[in-house]
């Protein structure tokens, strides 16, 4: 395999210079099958960059060595990587695990399969010197939290007249497709493979849920261009799924039915399947949109979700694949009028009397909330509510509605609560949503929605990068801290690159962005209520855009209170989704925790927060302060220029975000406090203007 990759791109956290300390040592690297070639090539390069040596055997010219490479099922090359084995205690690495230790002057790196020196070498190069540093230090086990840490791309293979290129996509763009076949940049699909592989990231599906014509064909005559995509990803530990229409029988085979049930659909998609793994013998599996938002699938034809995900679990389980099946399936054309449907009850009220109904290959992938994205939501109910089913839990990298890679917006915090609520209280020994994911059992693991493009910085907002580090880190090790993962963010992508002290900059960046979700919070949706963004685009203060569509995503703002009812005694019931006790903390509106107050009940203007201020003087208040904040984080990048501590391009193009941050923040905070100043009729307790 060549090492060569884009050169006309940013490097994100994997620049030259992350290597240094890798490369100016000797290194030994045992390791066999594609993962352990990479390895050999990272250091061969990093070697041959910063004057170090690399070896593969220990008599070689490259010994004695400082850094050891080896599977744990091969006889140990040097007596410390011996004495480490000899130690035990640390158990079983896996497939993907390592063990880290350091023995009379030699770091070593142990693995039992090739995946885990991959994920050790991208270990030593975030702990730069530090890994040589010191004396002895024990065996350390790492191992991924979640068997699958996956990204979904939302990615057509021709311009979409509604959606474009990247569905949802803020970055340019596919760097997969281009004019209805591959784009053919293989080395920079191999540059981001690496990226992914650095953060953990172990899955991808290349083309977009919403499968339409052209994708379709993927399945069937543009698989040799799937197989292509999937060379190169391999060599990073990266297994390829594709998302599949699921009328491909009727679309590809000329059926007259996709039925689950019938015979010869089941053939179909057992001969689609073995086709595919002839081409990709390491295929993931199938993702899969049904019923939902206008995509085909098993209701058509009375059948269950459950029928229709087994039907091709049965297909793919010779195979070993999988079939990641979502969750987000609800009615999008009810009549605004009736307060009774309820959009967020709709993935429980589908799926949970199926848990159990699922075969053993089958991932059901759950919205991390009830609802789409938003920037603040209660946890899905779902994810406590299927014990007995494979549940992997979906998160949006691409900022749909959190600013579209052009405002701020650090996500890992919020990923962060996510992962840790406790959904039947705090006194549930490890029952985090991030343990009901990684369960071994019943666990799927973690997926998001890529941010990534063809834009020349990845995301579109270079700042933006921080997110998909992020989430790989987090998939990994879910309970890390987030401001220890923007730290790690910080070190590998711009600390190499600087001869000054990096304190500043650090400074800079996490004045900028530990708080971001928070501001972006402040000047848009007040309290949990969502959606008031201008309808399609999904960009910019529409606060009654949804309110009489048909897509069930309403804030009954009128002239004496605003928020949904959600609860059982007079609302759509909702709150009884949940175990307890978080179904009777949502249903008191004393007891709600104030940001999701209006996702779950419509209370008065005047109605008193636990913070003390009324809902209506805390919009007033959060969308004043939320602007401010914006302007002050473009002060903070301001304040870096012609200071040397980043590049001068990436310098502009942040600020030229920050500039429409800004401007769209004022426009949020102008627009809602208007209109919450004359439907109320109440005015700003500080007497600001309110236009």
């Amino acid at each position: 395999m060549s090492m060569d990759v884009s050169t006309d791109v940013h490097a994100a956290w994997l620049p030259p210079e992350a290597f240094r300390a890798l490369g100016s040592h000797r290194v030994l690297v045992q390791g066999d099958g594609p993962q352990g070639v990479t390895v050999y090539e990272e250091v061969a390069q990093a070697c041959a960059a910063y004057g170090g040596r690399v070896g593969r055997a220990p008599g070689d010219e490259a010994g004695p060595y400082d850094l050891v490479f080896a599977l744990t099922g091969a006889e140990p090359a040097l007596p410390e990587a011996a004495a480490v084995l000899a130690g035990g205690g640390v158990g079983a690495l896996g497939d993907e695990g390592f063990l880290t230790a350091r023995r009379d002057g030699v770091t070593v790196v142990l693995a039992d399969a090739p995946a885990g020196l991959l994920y050790g070498l991208f270990h030593v190069v975030r702990l730069g010197e530090a890994a040589f540093g010191g004396g002895d230090a024990p065996a350390e086990a790492h191992r991924p939290a979640m068997r699958t840490r996956m990204l979904d791309h939302w990615d057509n293979l021709d311009v979409h007249p509604v959606m474009g290129h990247v569905e949802r996509g803020y970055s340019g763009g596919s760097i997969f497709w281009r004019d209805g076949g591959p784009r053919g940049d293989l080395p920079r699909v191999r540059a981001y493979a690496r990226l992914l592989a650095a953060t953990g990231v172990n899955a991808v599906s290349v083309n977009n849920v919403n499968v339409h014509t052209a994708e379709t064909r993927l399945l069937t005559e543009r698989l040799g261009d799937v197989a292509d995509l999937a060379d190169v990803f391999r060599p990073y530990g990266i297994r390829l799924h594709l998302s599949v229409n699921f009328a491909s029988p009727v679309v590809l085979g000329g059926l007259p039915t996709a039925d689950p049930l019938d015979g010869d659909v089941r053939a179909w998609w057992g001969k689609a399947a073995a086709r595919v793994y002839e081409a990709i013998p390491d295929f993931g599996g199938f993702v899969v949109k049904a019923d939902s938002e206008g995509q085909p699938g098993p209701f058509t034809y009375g059948r269950s979700h459950a029928d229709g995900a087994n039907m091709l679990a049965e297909a793919l389980a010779p195979f070993g694949g999988e079939v990641h099946w979502r969750a987000f399936v609800y009615n999008h054309t009810q009549d605004w009028r009736d307060r009774s449907t309820d959009r967020a009850r709709a993935a429980y009220d589908h799926f949970a009397p199926l848990d159990g109904a699922f075969h053993p290959n089958v991932v059901l992938q759950v919205k991390h909330g009830p609802m789409d994205f938003q920037t603040r939501e209660p946890v899905s109910p779902v994810i406590a509510a299927m014990p007995a089913t494979r549940l992997a839990v979906e998160l949006q990298v691409t900022q749909e509605y959190t600013g579209q890679q052009r405002h701020v917006c650090y996500l890992g915090p919020m990923w962060s609560e996510v992962l840790g609520f406790r959904p039947w209280g705090a006194d549930s020994e490890g029952r985090t949503v991030a343990a009901l994911a990684a369960d071994p059992a019943a666990g799927g693991g973690l997926v998001a929605v890529s941010n990534v493009g063809d834009d020349p910085y990845w995301t579109g907002h270079p700042l933006a990068q921080a997110n998909l580090y992020a989430f790989g880190r987090l998939a990994w090790a879910p309970h890390s801290d987030p401001a220890a993962l923007l730290d790690e963010w910080i070190d590998l992508t711009f600390v190499p690159l600087l001869s000054r002290d990096p304190v500043p900059l650090r400074r800079a960046l996490h004045a900028m962005m530990d708080g971001s979700w928070h501001t972006y919070e402040r000047y848009t949706a007040p309290l949990g209520v969502g959606f008031m963004v201008r309808p399609g685009h999904h960009y910019g203060p529409d606060v009654d855009g949804y309110e009489y569509t048909p897509w069930g995503t309403y804030h009954y703002a009128d002239r004496d209170g605003i928020g949904v009812d959600r609860t059982r005694a007079t609302g759509t019931g909702y709150t009884g989704q949940y175990p307890q006790p978080w179904s009777a903390v949502y249903e008191s509106a004393e007891r709600c925790p104030d940001e999701l107050l209006l996702f779950f009940h419509h209370v008065p203007y005047g109605h008193v927060l636990q913070s003390g201020s009324t809902v209506i003087q805390h919009i007033y208040d959060t969308h004043f302060a939320g602007a401010e904040e914006a302007a002050g984080q473009r002060s903070s990048w301001q304040e870096l220029a012609g200071s040397g501590l980043v590049d001068a391009a990436l310098h502009a193009r942040v600020l030229e975000r920050l500039d429409e941050q800004v401007r769209c923040a004022q426009e949020w905070r102008d627009q809602v406090n208007a209109y919450f100043l004359r439907k109320s009729g109440v005015r700003d307790a500080r007497g600001r203007h309110i236009p």
